[in-house]
This record gives C-alpha cells, structure tokens and sequence, in this order.
C-alpha cells in the first residue's frame, strides 16, 4: 500500500450571502480585492482604515468590501448581523468570503461584505482647521448616543472611536452608525464595569485621535480638543441616567406615566415595556421603562407615508405633515392616512423635485428638503417661495457635505 497522501481538492474561497445580492456571486473573489479591475468598482471617499476597502456598485445597490484576517472578519459579520437583526445602528452586513488557500492571520485571509451607506461620511469631513467647530455639539450628543444604543442592546465595542463610526447629516444633528466590529462582542446585558471599561477606551482614543489631528493641522498640542472624549462620557452618562430611571409615581400623578413615555419618544425611543411596581403603601407605585430601536419618528413617517428618512429627519417632516394638515384643515379627509397621502402628493413630492433639480447628485435629497424647513425658506442669499400646497420654488443648495466614506 502505497504512503502517498491523496490529492484534495479545496476551493479557493467560499462565501456567504444574505437574500438579494445576486450580483456580488460574478466577483473575482480568489483574488485579492486590491487587484481587481472589474468596471463594478467605483470611487467613492473613505476614512482611514488599517485595511483595504474598496466599493463595488450592481442594480440592487452599492457595497462596501473590506479584506481582514477570518476570525476578524468573522467576529466583525456575526456582530453586525446581531445588531441589524435588532435594527441597532450599525452598517448592515451582506456576506462573507473566506479564502481557505490564504493564510487566515493574513489581510486576505477574507472579505467581509457591508451594504454602503448612502450619504454618509468620516468624522475628518466635519473638521474645521484642528477642531470640529460648530458641529462639536452635534457629534457630542450623536457619539454619546451612539454609545448608549449600543449598550442598551448589550454590545461591548471594545475599540470605540471616531474613525469606527459612519456620519450622515440628520436634519440638524448628525446620524452615527458603527461601522467596525472586529473587536466587539453581544451579551444579554452589559455590566456596569463592561460599560466603563467601553467608556475608557473610547476616551483613551478619541484623546488619541484629536492630538493626532492637532499634529496634522500643525496645531499645538496645548490646544489639541484633547478632552473631547471626556465630554462624550458626560453626555452618555446623562442618556443612560435618562434611559434606565426608575421613578415614584405617587396615586394623583398618574399623568407622569404619559410624560415619562414622550420624554422618551422625544429621544427618538420607541417603548417596549412599561412596568409598573405598587408600593406597599398603595399609595404610589414605581415606574420602569424598557427602550427598543431609536426608530419612532422614523417608523411614525413610514407608517404614514411610505417616506423612509433618518429619526431627526423624520420628526422634521412629521411636522411639516402637522402644518400642512392645521393649513388645509377645512379641505383634508378626516382620516390622517388620506392626509399624508395628499401631503406627500401635493407638497413633499413637488418640492423634492424641485430641490433634486437644484442639488449635487451627491447630496441626500431629504436632507435639503429639512435644510430647507429648517432656514425658515430663506438660506444664505436664496429666497424661497414655499407653500404646503407645492408652490413655484426657487430652492438653495445644502451647505452640507454628503460625501461618503466608509472606513
């Protein structure tokens, strides 16, 4: 009997998709993604990352692709698919590619497969000389956030930074998705010292980021914004505060229970559950509420108008809705269904029109829209004529960037 070892046949990458990305099967994936020439690459602005991404566009949409070590790349799929079956803020994962021939410690060793994001952008584009100027409030309040979301759905990060995070303008705040979960990891629930830990690092890194901005923009380091991740903690502090109290309701303040829920909605919370804890006294009971997805005025919008936004964007145009109908009160359908269908018919969609033939294709049609509510229908040298009835419009161009930059 022959001691020759038989031959194997192994293949030379398999991959995994999610349901309705058919075109991503044609690409060369033996190769390294750094060697490809398909005509489906396209250009499209990134943030710094430690490994190579390239962007990918089909029919069905645009992909980001990023080329990382298996366990990294599998850690970072299986992350993300939990947080977006959740529906948490975090890029949605569309498949992985492992390459059984590389070495899986090595940069090709894998591919993992993100669904782009449109509009969105790194941190860097929000710079203003060595500091983020007047968008510093912003991107406080979305990093807190962000931060509290993810712990809420028991998410440590576990490298919790800038330059991990997607930005996309939200009205007038600012959208952060995670974009990087090589280093994360889901629990049931977060413990206290997991949740300061997670803060540690993010301020540690931050710090990093901003002396490190300071030094490229020749900047001193005196100077550097250096206590910036220390201001995100606060305000993560004062979300988590919010989020998790538990309240004294006494017997004639049952109205706090109907406060408590708005102040929530408000945050852009929807409410999963209300429980209430009696006293013994019956005098009183304990109020305690659990969050779900940051979606309510995005789900309020959708529900009512087929109109997919962002949460702020969302409670903008629900408003605009809520002026149209105090504006046409006397001629709209008593059912507030019929009358978002006329809103969207007669104002939203006319005035998109016109903003689509005014803006870069670059830029996110919705997000002019709400510029353009929020400047009172005047911006920098543009007067406009607005009515809800889809008047004539000669509309301004946003001021605001919406390039998009996947790390």
């Amino acid at each position: 009997m022959s001691d020759r070892p038989v031959a194997t046949s192994i293949e030379p990458y398999t991959i995994t998709l999610r349901p309705g990305h058919p075109g991503l099967i044609e690409l060369d994936w033996a190769r390294s993604i750094a060697d490809w020439t398909t005509a489906h690459l396209v250009d499209l602005p990134r943030g710094i990352s430690r490994h190579t991404v390239r962007f990918v566009a089909f029919e069905q949409g645009t992909y980001a692709i990023k080329e990382l070590p298996l366990k990294a790349a599998q850690r970072d799929y299986e992350t993300l698919r939990r947080l977006g079956d959740v529906n948490g803020p975090a890029v949605r994962p569309v498949g992985l590619v492992v390459r059984p021939l590389e070495d899986p410690n090595g940069e090709q060793g894998a591919c993992l497969i993100t669904r782009y994001i449109d509009y969105s952008f790194s941190y860097r584009e929000l710079l203003s000389g060595g500091s983020f100027g007047p968008r510093r409030e912003q991107l406080l309040d979305a990093f807190a956030m962000l931060l509290t979301e993810l712990h809420l759905l028991g998410c440590f990060w576990g490298d919790c930074s800038l330059s991990n995070v997607l930005y996309r303008f939200d009205a007038g705040a600012i959208d952060t998705r995670l974009v990087d979960g090589e280093t994360a990891s889901i629990y049931d629930t977060l413990s206290d010292a997991r949740r300061q830990h997670d803060i540690d690092i993010m301020v540690e890194n931050v710090a990093g980021e901003m002396a490190d901005i300071a030094a490229e923009q020749g900047v001193s380091i005196d100077d550097a914004d250096l206590h910036m991740g220390e201001d995100i903690a606060a305000r993560y502090h004062a979300f988590w505060r919010e989020l998790r109290a538990e309240e004294r309701i006494e017997r004639h303040e049952q109205y706090r229970i109907t406060e408590r829920v708005d102040r929530l909605h408000e945050l852009g919370f929807e409410v999963d559950e209300i429980q209430l804890v009696p006293h013994a006294d019956g005098e009183h009971v304990h109020l305690k509420t659990r969050v779900a997805d940051r979606n309510y005025h995005t789900n309020r919008l959708r529900d009512l108008t087929g109109i997919q936004a962002a949460e702020n964007q969302a409670r903008q145009m629900l408003s605009d809705l809520h002026y149209y109908e105090m504006a046409h009160s006397g001629s709209l359908p008593a059912n507030r269904a019929l009358a978002a269908v006329r809103w969207r018919v007669e104002a939203f969609e006319p005035m998109l029109a016109r903003l689509a033939q005014q803006i870069p294709p670059i830029e996110d049609p919705l997000q002019a829209y709400c510029d353009l509510l929020q400047s009172g229908h005047r911006k920098q040298n543009f007067t406009v004529e607005y009515s809800v009835a889809g008047a004539r419009c000669d509309p301004p161009r946003s001021t605001n960037s919406s390039k998009s930059g996947h790390p």
